[in-house]
């Protein structure tokens, strides 16, 4: 699913010829400026738009199925006048979504890279770099490793190299849910442990990821210090802390 561009264009299905004649036979028929179809205003329809938080805002909507030269196959164009928006082409290879839908789907794209984001600057979840000293090296953008031409033992060595990739996106994953649950749960307290500042902060609204990682860091020595020493919690970030990078530490402990 994409958005595409004004000045895009597509084929239709090339008829089928009564006869068969020598030769390939035609892959695209005629072809089609997409925003050529924009002028069949009889051909919309109007529905109250699908975007999250649009109330009381009503667009017009159509779709055609036809066949997009970069992937060679019938996709389907849905084509959306928005009274404040303006015109879109929105393309979507699953021909049995239908259009609003589409359009649903679309609007959340926005909310998706900005989670994406908050996973990469605030939890570092995407940035994992794990080498294999013994793997063999290869050039940079020369291709694949051919591991069917290497022995058993190193190709379990690969897959546990990828499954540590695997963990540790999952695991990043699960700590922003959990900063995401404190900041839909729990917004006073998460502002009360924020102790910064910033230029657009409003302690009204609910905190964004970074503002609860930043609180959980400020309040981290204050839940060592006053935890009881048996609690789960507090021991397993002691047995594994390392002392000399968090002096603060010790004297939390």
């Amino acid at each position: 699913m994409t958005r595409l561009r004004s000045n895009a264009v597509a084929f239709h299905q090339p008829p089928k010829p009564k006869q068969r004649k020598r030769g390939r036979p035609k892959v695209y028929g005629e072809k089609v400026k997409l925003r050529s179809l924009f002028k069949a205003k009889d051909k919309f329809l109007s529905a109250p738009s699908p975007v999250y938080n649009e109330r009381g805002v009503t667009l017009q909507y159509r779709y055609v199925d036809l066949i997009w030269r970069p992937v060679g196959k019938l996709v389907r164009f849905v084509f959306v006048i928005h009274p404040t928006r303006g015109r879109i082409i929105l393309l979507c290879t699953n021909l049995s979504m239908d259009a609003l839908t589409v359009i649903h789907l679309y609007g959340l794209r926005f909310k998706i890279e900005v989670s994406f984001k908050q996973a990469i600057h605030t939890l570092g979840a995407y940035t994992y770099h794990f080498w294999r000293m013994a793997m063999t090296p290869i050039k940079r953008w020369s291709g694949n490793q051919y591991l069917h031409r290497k022995p058993e033992e190193y190709r379990n060595a690969v897959r546990r190299k990828i499954g540590a990739y695997h963990c540790y996106v999952q695991l990043g994953c699960i700590a922003q849910g959990i900063l995401q649950h404190l900041a839909i749960n729990y917004p006073f307290q998460v502002w009360q442990c924020f102790r910064s500042w910033l230029r657009t902060m409003k302690t009204d609204c609910v905190p964004t990821e970074m503002v609860v990682a930043t609180a959980l860091r400020h309040s981290l020595f204050d839940f060592l210090r006053l935890s009881p020493p048996d609690q789960k919690l507090k021991k397993m970030i002691l047995d594994n802390a390392d002392s000399s990078r968090m002096p603060e530490i010790n004297m939390a402990a």
